[in-house]
């Protein structure tokens, strides 16, 4: 039974997501799976991802664990990964494509006539780069991690969940939006904490280290 199961749908930055895993719990098992058995079977399950919703739903779709998906994110800690947390809800405008439903709300794209940074200048999308985080609330994963912290983003959609209260944290670009989300066993994020750095390599470890209540 492995400690800590990467999903392997055929999508996402599934081996750099593990190798940071290994980096901060060298002494768990972790296993990159697109087995559904060997994943219902991990204590922590990770769901990565990047590409197009669209791609990415259709992937997992056809590899059968859309029901392993939905079966984890009731009883375990587990962390959805840019595409991973977007996933969750739904449905996306990009597509638009249905989702998995896990959570309500829906995952919207930046609106071009909206971004405008506070200098007059026209930011691109998508989002990429360096940007602060700010917490929203206290919670398991942000511990040893300072508010307004900078982690790495990647991505021209974000999520807006129906309940505010999902909200773990949020960033701006230019207007402040859902940039992680907290629900019982759930906490997913937006940006790439395999790619921040100090930071991302600390909420890894916290993950490794919840028991999945706040």
């Amino acid at each position: 039974m492995p400690d800590i199961a990467v999903i392997d749908y055929g999508m996402g930055n599934l081996r750099s997501v593990a190798k940071a895993l290994r980096h901060v719990a060298p002494q768990r098992t972790i296993v990159v799976s697109a087995d559904p058995g060997t994943i219902a079977s991990a204590s922590r399950v990770v769901l990565p991802g990047q590409s197009a919703m669209p791609d990415c739903m259709r992937s997992l779709n056809q590899s059968g664990l859309r029901e392993v998906v939905l079966q984890v994110v009731r009883d375990r800690p587990f962390l959805g990964i840019c595409l991973g947390l977007q996933m969750l809800f739904e449905s996306s405008e990009e597509g638009p494509t249905p989702c998995l439903g896990a959570l309500q709300g829906r995952v919207v794209r930046f609106r071009d006539e909206a971004m405008v940074g506070a200098d007059g200048a026209r930011l691109k999308v998508p989002h990429m780069g360096w940007s602060p985080v700010k917490q929203s609330r206290e919670h398991p994963l942000w511990r040893g991690i300072e508010d307004g912290t900078r982690f790495y983003f990647a991505h021209s959609y974000y999520p807006s969940p129906r309940d505010t209260a999902l909200t773990s944290a949020t960033v701006e670009y230019p207007m402040a939006f859902t940039c992680s989300i907290a629900s019982d066993t759930i906490f997913a994020v937006q940006f790439h904490p395999e790619k921040s750095h100090r930071a991302g390599l600390q909420l890894l470890a916290n993950f490794v280290a919840w028991n999945g209540r706040v």
